[in-house]
C-alpha cells in the first residue's frame, strides 16, 4: 500500500521524483504526493509505543514488578523473623520452667526421704544443700527475663524475690554452718520447695495451653498462708545467725584501712530484717491484687513502678 498525502507548493513549480508525480495546472495548485508506508518493525513500534507497550514502558514494568516482587518477600522474611523470635522464646521458657518444677521436685523427695529414714531434720539442710544451691542459684536467669522483656514482669519485683533467696542461701545458711539445723531452716525450706513447685508448674501448664484448674488454683492461694510463714522462717534465721556474724567479725571491713571504710555484717544483718518491713507488704498485696484480677476477673490497674 501506498499513503497519500496533499501539501500546498509554491506557484509555478512542481518536481517529479521516483515515485512522486508532478501535475502543475495554477499558481496554488493542490498535488498529491505518494510515499511509502513506514516499515512493518516501524509500525509495531508505534502501535507499541502508543499503547504505551514499547520497550521502555516493558522494561519499566519489569523493573516494578521486580521491586514489588522483592518487596513482599522482605515483608515475608519480616514477618517470619518475629514468629521464630517468639517460638525459640517460648521453647527455652518452657525448658526452664520444666527444669526448675524437677528441680524442686527432686529436693521435695530428698527431704521426704531424709525426715523418713532419719526422723529429724537434724542434718537435712547438709544434704540436700548442693540441689538447693544450683537451683536457686539458677533463679538469677529470671531477673535477666524481665530485665530483656521476654517476661512482662516487674524487674524490682522479681528482683527483691530472687535476690532475697540468694541471700538466705549464700550468706546465711551456708556462710553460718552453726544454724543449718535450726527449726526456721526447715520452715522456710519447706515453704519455699510448695511454693516453686507450684509457681513452676503453673507456668509450664499455662505455656502448654493445658492449665489445670487445681494448679491455678493453688498458685494463687497457697501463698496467702505460705508467704507470711516463709518471711516468719527467713528473720527467725537471720536472727538466730546474728550472734555468730557479730562474734566472728566475718564480712566486716574494720578501720583503718587504705580505703577508709568500713562495714559491720551484724548492723547490715538487722537492716535487712528490718527492710523487711516495708518490702513484704507490697510483695504480698501485689500477689493478693493477681489473684483478684485471675480468679475473680477483676481489672486492677496498678501504678508504674
Amino acid at each position: 500500500m501506498w499513503a497519500a498525502a496533499w501539501e500546498q507548493l509554491p506557484s509555478g513549480s512542481a518536481k517529479t521524483d521516483g515515485a512522486s508525480a508532478r501535475v502543475s495546472r495554477s499558481s496554488c495548485q493542490p498535488r498529491l504526493r505518494l510515499t511509502p508506508p513506514p516499515s512493518r518493525p516501524a509500525r509495531v513500534g508505534l502501535r507499541l509505543s502508543a499503547l504505551g507497550l514499547g520497550p521502555g514502558r516493558t522494561t519499566m514494568a519489569s523493573s516494578e514488578e521486580d521491586g514489588a516482587s522483592n518487596g513482599s518477600m522482605e515483608e515475608k522474611n519480616s514477618k517470619k523473623a518475629p514468629r521464630r523470635h517468639r517460638a525459640v522464646t517460648t521453647a527455652w521458657l518452657i525448658f526452664y520452667n520444666i527444669t526448675m518444677t524437677a528441680g524442686w521436685l527432686v529436693l521435695a523427695i530428698a527431704m521426704a526421704r531424709f525426715y523418713m529414714d532419719k526422723g529429724t531434720h537434724k542434718g537435712l539442710y547438709k544434704s540436700i544443700q548442693k540441689t538447693l544451691k544450683f537451683f536457686q542459684t539458677f533463679a538469677l536467669l529470671e531477673i535477666v527475663h524481665c530485665a530483656v522483656g521476654v517476661v512482662h514482669t516487674s524487674v524490682l519485683v522479681t528482683g527483691v524475690q530472687v535476690s532475697s533467696r540468694i541471700f538466705m542461701v549464700w550468706f546465711i545458711t551456708h556462710s553460718i554452718k552453726q544454724i543449718q539445723n535450726e527449726d526456721s531452716v526447715v520452715l522456710f525450706l519447706v515453704v519455699w520447695t510448695v511454693t516453686e513447685i507450684t509457681r513452676y508448674s503453673f507456668y509450664t501448664f499455662n505455656m502448654l495451653n493445658h492449665l489445670p484448674y487445681f494448679i491455678k488454683w493453688a498458685r494463687y492461694n497457697f501463698f496467702i498462708i505460705l508467704y507470711p510463714v516463709g518471711v516468719v522462717g527467713e528473720l527467725l534465721t537471720i536472727y538466730a545467725a546474728l550472734p555468730y556474724a557479730k562474734r566472728s567479725g566475718m564480712f566486716s571491713v574494720r578501720l583503718p584501712n587504705k580505703y577508709n571504710v568500713s562495714f559491720d555484717y551484724y548492723y547490715f544483718l538487722i537492716i535487712v530484717m528490718a527492710s523487711y518491713i516495708p518490702l513484704f507488704p507490697q510483695l504480698y498485696f501485689h500477689m493478693l491484687r493477681q489473684r483478684r484480677r485471675v480468679l475473680h476477673g477483676e481489672v486492677i490497674v496498678e501504678k508504674d513502678d
